[in-house]
């Protein structure tokens, strides 16, 4: 029989008995976050190349107030303080970004990568106590069921957004015209790839069936229970792919908008 080290709970940070590369998860997570954090929030202030032609970048959907032609309300408000940055993402970005930030993978995938605590099992913390998510400031966490309903409003938005897509206009006649281009596929693989993600939630398994204690005796909510939750046995895998996916379409949209490359017409 094999026995922990009692001495390791008041062990130094970083200190450990494993011998594998048990920093290496968290280093790769460390990069791939602040690597969207840090391209997203660039993409935001940016407030121009969002858009071309049919398409609109998924960090600016819906586009509230703005100056492009997906604009719902019309341009940027006579109100808005010109000491304070513009940019209609401001408007809108909040809603997904605070649903993936209280997500229950990403919790524990940056509480090890940024906060370190703790680094990984069986690893010294860089704090000799534990508050836990009933205190400020994790007990925010707690509202993200509230984030999962905006979730899925966004993807009625952003499916809105793959429809407009389909819709091309001849720059010589202004006649509108069905067509598919490759930015139509990849604001078409962003909603499914974001939908992976949201339908697979949490928040989505406890809607459907938390309430329930037998299952079986609603046959249509047990069959909607267990395609979420074969969604959710894959919740990390989507969350990466989701995340990349729809950083890579607002890139795709952009560079289409600045004419570094052009869209490619299928159809």
């Amino acid at each position: 029989m094999s026995f922990v080290n009692a001495s390791m709970k008041q062990a130094h940070f970083g200190q450990t008995q494993r011998r594998d590369w048990w920093w290496l998860k968290p280093l790769v997570v460390f990069l791939g976050l602040s690597t969207f954090i840090g391209y997203s929030t660039w993409a935001a202030f940016q407030g121009a190349h969002y858009h071309w032609g049919p398409y609109l970048s998924p960090f600016y959907s819906p586009e509230l107030l703005g100056e492009s032609p997906h604009s719902w309300f019309g341009p940027k408000p006579l109100w808005w303080p010109l000491w304070l940055p513009w940019s209609p993402a401001f408007l809108i970005l909040w809603a997904p970004g605070g649903f993936r930030l209280t997500c229950y993978y990403y919790r524990g995938a940056y509480y090890k990568a940024f906060w370190a605590d703790p680094p990984s099992c069986a690893v010294g913390e860089p704090r000799k106590g534990y508050r836990g998510e009933n205190s400020f400031p994790l007990i925010i966490q707690n509202v993200h069921r509230y984030f999962f309903y905006l979730a899925m409003l966004f993807l009625c938005f952003l499916a809105w957004d793959v429809w407009k897509a389909l819709w091309f206009e001849n720059p010589v006649t202004g006649q509108v015209s069905f067509g598919i281009g490759l930015g139509t596929l990849v604001l078409t693989g962003n909603v499914c790839l974001l939908g992976g993600y949201t339908l697979g939630c949490h928040s989505m398994r406890h809607l459907i069936g938390g309430r329930r204690d037998e299952l079986s005796q609603t046959p249509i909510r047990q069959r909607a229970y267990a395609c979420a939750s074969c969604l959710n046995g894959r919740h990390m895998l989507w969350a990466w792919m989701s995340l990349f996916w729809v950083g890579f379409s607002d890139l795709y949209v952009r560079l289409c908008s600045m004419g570094v490359w052009s869209d490619w017409r299928i159809l």
